[in-house]
């Protein structure tokens, strides 16, 4: 599950701002985000899921925190769960808190009453927050609308009722392919993450290779005769810088680095890609140097 929580969390740290409009109905009201806290206090025991954003919405400062869940939560159930945080979060920093659950798995949270209740005459207590189910989303609708930090997590929504599930996929993955982002490797490794709930990995990894490998950074109008060559070599950096970069995602920047120069060296472009794929998918430094020692052999 850390793989999903990192990657649903590296979405929101980035573009922040996608999620506060999520959870007022995409800028129906006047909200900007502030800041992304990070909570040193021991009062406040954050799942390695939250995010808690501060943000001013309607001239005041607020808290929006989100929740991401894969699966029901049990122990303790998730209005427990929350009612617990936002009371917390509410004595630490003193701000109202708008809270917000969102299930990745199409059968996650059916049955979350999106409030804690307890009725006790002269003790009812009432806490309620937001829940958003992926599947039940307009995938379309938020494609249409570009928000960048929910993009990777098109594939989980609600595809057009004429489209299947594989064609919803490749729209959501060039859709991603198009968004403008520092670190488009990175970005759709997200993606690959996210979907890798529903999806087949193979059926992922080959549709992002496709799309990513259509785009090498190169030089348009070299001499005919150089063309081909250039193109093959461009091919091959933009390859192996790919990986590199999917691997700092991954694993670490420090770790990606000491596969620089061996990658460089290989001369392969369908060996490339073919570690690209190794690279989506790996968790560990050794997963990876494993397949690199048998691509060798």
């Amino acid at each position: 599950m850390a793989s999903f929580d990192t990657a649903s969390k590296k979405q929101v740290e980035t573009n922040p701002q996608d999620f506060v409009d999520l959870c007022f109905k995409f800028g129906l009201e006047n909200t900007t985000v502030l800041e992304i806290i990070t909570p040193e206090q021991p009062t406040i025991e954050m799942h390695q899921a939250d995010t808690l954003i501060k943000a001013l919405h309607n001239d005041r400062e607020v808290l929006v925190h989100f929740e991401f869940q894969t699966t029901d939560s049990y122990d303790p159930e998730m209005p427990l769960r929350m009612a617990g945080y936002i009371i917390r979060a509410i004595e630490v920093y003193r701000l109202p808190v708008y809270s917000n659950v969102i299930y990745l798995r199409p059968d996650a949270g059916n049955n979350d009453p999106s409030k804690f209740e307890q009725n006790l005459e002269r003790h009812n207590i009432s806490i309620e927050y937001q829940v958003f189910r992926l599947i039940e989303m307009n995938g379309q609708e938020i494609l249409d609308l570009k928000p960048v930090g929910l993009i990777p997590f098109t594939p989980l929504m609600k595809r057009p009722a004429d489209m299947d599930a594989e064609q919803w996929l490749r729209r959501c993955i060039q859709t991603a392919d198009e968004i403008d982002v520092p670190n488009k490797p990175e970005y759709l490794g997200s993606l690959a993450i996210l979907g890798n709930l529903i999806y087949d990995s193979e059926t992922i990894l080959e549709i992002i290779s496709e799309e990513i490998m259509q785009q090498p950074s190169i030089v348009e109008y070299v001499a005919p005769e150089a063309r081909k060559q250039g193109i093959q070599e461009g091919a091959r950096e933009s390859t192996c810088e790919n990986i590199l970069e999917i691997l700092a995602f991954r694993l670490q920047p420090e770790v990606a680095q000491t596969f620089k120069s061996t990658l460089e060296s290989i001369d392969d472009l369908q060996r490339l890609k073919q570690l690209f794929r190794v690279a989506m998918q790996v968790e560990t430094l050794e997963e990876f140097t494993q397949a690199l020692n048998e691509n060798e052999n």
